[in-house]
């Protein structure tokens, strides 16, 4: 099964990905991947530009979004990392878990590549609160960020399964737990 978590910006999706990886599950975030293809200087004058023109945005994601994608299936259908030597388990076979981490999954229109979709939300104002204090960015650069992306409560009325955290990190830890345990039955079904 391909699996996508998406969710806004300073949802948490990082550090969800984090307690899912120290589960075993493997993930690849979209953030990466352009981190691989843009260099950092580079980036960072983007920014500047990206969220306050919108031609520019969309020049820029016309670049780089098939890449993108392409990493993505192309990481999705590797075989399991323990190759085809791998010793039989007892009990049924649940295969590895590989989640894909898209922010903008439903802006770019990829949905439909995926078979799970899900989705990290938080309410606004702790999205702000974690862009200001954590990144840096001010209350006109986190409001940008947020106007450029489809609202977080429409992309959970869009995915199969929604985590919120608005709590602390042992909550969100928590959700993982129980977030990995339907993943596993969804994969054996």
């Amino acid at each position: 099964m391909k699996i996508c978590l998406t969710g806004g910006i300073a949802c948490g999706k990082s550090l969800l990905s984090s307690f899912l990886n120290g589960l075993g599950v493997e993930t690849l975030d979209a953030d990466d991947v352009v981190h691989e293809l843009v260099p950092e200087d580079e980036r960072r004058r983007l920014a500047k530009v990206v969220f306050r023109d919108p031609a520019a945005r969309k020049a820029l994601e016309a670049r780089l979004h098939p890449l993108v994608r392409k990493r993505f299936a192309d990481w999705l259908e590797r075989r399991d990392s323990k190759g085809a030597d791998a010793a039989p388990s007892a009990g049924p076979e649940v295969p590895p878990l590989r989640v894909a981490v898209i922010p903008l999954l439903f802006e770019v229109h990829w949905e439909r590549d995926y078979d799970i979709i899900l989705c990290i939300t938080s309410s606004r104002e702790r999205q702000i609160e974690r862009m200001v204090e954590t990144r840096g960015y001010t209350l006109e650069e986190a409001e940008a960020r947020l106007a450029a992306q489809m609202d977080v409560s429409e992309k959970a009325a869009r995915s199969h399964y929604v985590i919120r955290n608005d709590g602390s990190s042992e909550q969100l830890k928590e959700g993982a737990t129980r977030l990995v345990a339907w993943l596993k039955e969804q994969v054996t079904r």
